[in-house]
This record gives structure tokens, sequence and C-alpha cells, in this order.
């Protein structure tokens, strides 16, 4: 029997991406009509007598309506049987891990994988007992050579990756992983589900930082984990059942006001991602014809090495743009400060425009290591503004730098 059956998909018409999005988990109130959910800011609920709960809340560590209201959203978004939201991307990320791994086991992750989750996976499940392996996630030959038999369980996805925006052929590391009896996670934070449904592919989890493109104004902090529905057959039929408990045991559950946020968010991730896909665009046509710009990092660039593959995988190429100036890390760190419009700042995802330098700022951890990223690369997450006031700021700021 395979060991990784997923249940046959519904024939069942599906709504589209943005009736989802507003609709899914966000019935108007039957009291009021409000059409709006509720924040339920509480801890605790009353009992109709001991034991008898209403609806299944007891606590808001266990359950919360509005959390539960914006996992039934991001559920629906990303095809998954159910979704979980968390304090954190990284709150997420650990709840996965310690819920598919135990001391002994392997998992294999990017070679560029983002920088909180190689902590994570290094300085807590390292002296747990967890080993891991990096792998360029662009080859699945390499992926499945990282791939140690009987013990790894878990392959770790980022596509796009952070900064270098490189592209992983999700279905094929899917069969991959599932040949070696191990489960795919896909970081779907880049991507957001409006342009890639990793769970349509074959992952078995998917991820998110909610606080960037799904809550997409920079005003939260949050995370998400989705889990793909199961067959009863399935060695991981309990998968769903795990992460469940493991946020429950641990308790790093979203509040109700963040998940409102998030919820909020959501409503407009789609025309948010066309105006930022437009944008990044425009962008990188800009910096192509720029003098001082040596290389730019785009999956929708004809001649990326993920090009064909992202425009399969993904409705759109995305939001984040990389780029590399001809003059070294001194002029890279100067176009950085040299912004107006541009924040220069972590993060991404957000309506505003940031602008970053991976090497001493999101990547400084393995500067010097064969995991550093160019000292001479810059990192941009396109926005909504006016792309005009986005490329003049760029086109003064590169100048500016160049001397």
């Amino acid at each position: 029997m395979n060991a990784f059956p997923h249940d046959a998909p519904s024939t069942e018409p599906t709504p589209g991406f943005s009736t989802r999005a507003i609709h899914s988990g966000q019935q108007p109130d039957p009291v009021t009509g409000a059409v709006v959910p509720a924040i339920y800011q509480t801890s605790t609920y009353k009992q109709d007598g001991v034991g008898g709960l209403r609806n299944g809340y007891e606590y808001s560590r266990s359950g919360n309506p509005t959390r539960t209201a914006l996992g039934e959203c991001l559920a629906a978004l990303e095809g998954g049987e159910r979704a979980f939201a968390f304090s954190s991307g990284l709150a997420a990320e650990d709840a996965v891990l310690r819920a598919v791994l135990r001391p002994g086991d392997h998992l294999v992750v990017p070679s560029d994988v983002y920088g909180g989750t190689r902590r994570l996976v290094e300085k807590v499940l390292g002296p747990w007992g967890v080993e891991h392996t990096s792998a360029d996630v662009r080859d699945p030959e390499a992926v499945r050579t990282a791939i140690r038999p009987g013990r790894t369980k878990l392959v770790w996805l980022e596509t796009p990756t952070n900064p270098m925006l490189s592209i992983a052929d999700i279905a094929a590391l899917a069969e991959i992983a599932h040949a070696a009896g191990a489960l795919l996670a896909v970081d779907n934070t880049f991507a957001s589900p409006y342009l890639q449904q990793p769970i349509s592919l074959g992952a078995d989890l998917v991820t998110h930082s909610v606080t960037k493109y799904c809550g997409g104004h920079s005003d939260v902090v949050g995370g998400a984990v989705i889990t793909a529905a199961r067959s009863a057959g399935d060695d991981f039929a309990d998968l769903t059942e795990r992460i469940s408990f493991a946020q429950f045991a641990a308790g790093a559950v979203a509040g109700p006001f963040d998940a409102w946020l998030v919820m909020r968010g959501l409503k407009t991730l789609a025309v948010r991602m066309e105006r930022q896909c437009d944008n990044a665009e425009a962008v990188v046509r800009f910096l192509q014809d720029h003098p001082a710009v040596r290389t730019v990092h785009y999956p929708g660039l004809a001649d990326h090495p993920g090009h064909e593959l992202a425009g399969r995988q993904m409705r759109r190429y995305g939001g984040m743009v990389s780029f590399q100036v001809g003059a070294g890390e001194d002029a890279a760190v100067k176009v950085c400060g040299a912004t107006q419009v541009w924040t220069l700042g972590e993060s991404l995802g957000g309506v505003e425009s940031l602008i970053e330098h991976p090497a001493r700022m999101t990547h400084a951890g393995v500067r010097g290591t064969e995991l550093a990223v160019p000292d001479d690369l810059i990192r941009l997450s396109v926005g909504i503004e006016d792309v005009d006031d986005l490329i003049d700021d760029l086109a003064q700021a590169l100048s500016s730098a160049m001397g």
C-alpha cells in the first residue's frame, strides 16, 4: 500500500480564490447579521454544566472562534484538510518539526533555507538529537542523495527561496520524499496561497509566516500550518492530530485580534498580489537595463533557471526581487541606505516596499560559510505604491551610491 495516499479531491465546483478568501469561515453573525467575524477576546468560556461545552470551546489555548475562522479560511485557500494559526511563523515550523521528528531522525533542508529555520533546526532540534542535511533543492537528485533511508522523516522546502529566488519542483520532490517514507513540508510564505498551492502538487504540510503576504500590512506577527487530507491506511494518517496536539501542548497560539487581522488581510490578498506582481515586473525591467546592476534574480525572467517550472506551479512570479550591483558590497549597502520611498527593513510582503542587504541583515548568521549569500546582493519586497515612484527612487539611490 502507498504510505502516502491523499484523499481524492472533491468533484464539487470550488468557488474562486477571492470568494473563498472573503467567505470561508466568515459567515455573517447569526444574532446581529454582522458581516465581519467577531473578535472573541476571551480566555475562557461558560460551560453548561460540568463538561458541557458549547461547540467544544473551554479555554482559548485549545480553541477560540476567531482563530477557528482563520483556520477554516486558510485551509480553503490552500486546499488542505485543516489549518492551525500560530503566534509566529517559527512557532508554526516548530510544531511541525516536533510533531513529525523524534531524536535519531533526520531531515533535509534547502541549502539557502531561511535563517530562522536553520537556527531552529541546528540550535533547538540538533541538541535534541535530530540531524539534518542541506541540499540544493533545485536539483531533485541532490535531495534524493541527501535522504538517509529509514531515518529521513521530513523534507523541508522553500520555493521560491530566500533571497536567491530559486525554484524547486514540488511534485518531483514530493515523489522522492514519499518513496523514502518521508513527508514533504513546503514553506509557502514567498509565494502566498494566491500564487501557489503546494498541497495540490503533493505536499503533505504547508507553513506560512502570515506576518508577510497573508496579513499584508506589517501590523501583525503570526504563522500557520495547513495539513493535507489523508487516507486511513496512510502511515501518517494522524498527522493533523499530531499538529493539533503539538499546538495545544506548547500553547503557541495566535491571539484573537491577530487572527482577525490576518483574516482581514486575506480578503484583499488576490488584488494586492496582482499589484505587487505588476510592480515587481516593472522594477525588474528597470533593473535589467541599469548599468550599475550586474545580475537580476527573478523567476519571471526567461533566463532564470527556474522560469519554466515557476510558470507551471505558480500563478504569477511574485513580488520579491533580488539583484546584485557591479560595484560590490559597499555600493550595495549604500543603495540600501539611500532610498526614500523604499523602507530599509527586514520582513516582506506588506503593502509598503522594503529594501535590505541580506549578507549584513537577514542572512548575517551564515556569513563566511559555504551557505553565505553574495555580499553585493540587494533584496526587494515590492509593495503596492505607484510604480513610477518606486523606480525613480531606485534610480536616484543607485546613482547616489555609484558616485
